[in-house]
């Protein structure tokens, strides 16, 4: 007789991405080369296409497979309107990792106003990762004040 399961599945959390992508195998790869991501695992079907594949960074997994079914990939769209952030000790190593593992860089990285040490990079298949470093812990007054500077400066032309 099965086991009764919990409603959270052991090693996830309560929100779980799944990635839909042009090419999950070289994308997989990306994953690990740029991110140290950890493959748990991985369903291919009879095409060769990957059906469900699972990966792991720091303590979060997320889950991927190759557009199949009428799904669709960021490629489709000209890129992800979803954003991932992965906070990391070493910000600055990383998003230098990716960078130089082919990412293109979206934003670059820098100390922003709300804290984090963080930039944007698109990978291959156009998801964009935050690659982020928490440097301070703001009170909302505090964030408040600081994203009124920020918006006051964009006003003014500065770039950020």
């Amino acid at each position: 007789m099965a086991k009764a399961a919990k409603a959270v599945p052991e090693g996830y959390h309560t929100i779980t991405p799944q990635l839909t992508l042009d090419n999950a195998a070289q994308t997989i790869d990306w994953y690990k080369k740029a991110l140290g991501a950890e493959e748990l695992s991985r369903s291919v079907g009879p095409d060769g296409k990957i059906m469900h594949a699972e990966l792991k960074i720091g303590n979060s997994r997320f889950m991927m497979n190759d557009v199949m079914h009428g799904g669709k990939g960021p490629q489709a769209f000209g890129g992800s309107p979803a954003s991932l952030w992965l906070f990391v000790e070493n910000s600055d190593s990383l998003f230098n990792r990716a960078v130089g593992a082919g990412a293109k860089v979206q934003t670059p990285l820098a100390d922003q106003f709300w804290g984090d040490r963080a930039g944007a990079v698109a990978d291959p298949a156009g998801y964009t990762w935050w690659i982020a470093t928490r440097k301070e812990d703001l009170t909302p007054a505090e964030m408040q004040q600081r994203a009124a500077e920020f918006f006051k400066q964009m006003a003014q032309g500065a770039p950020h």
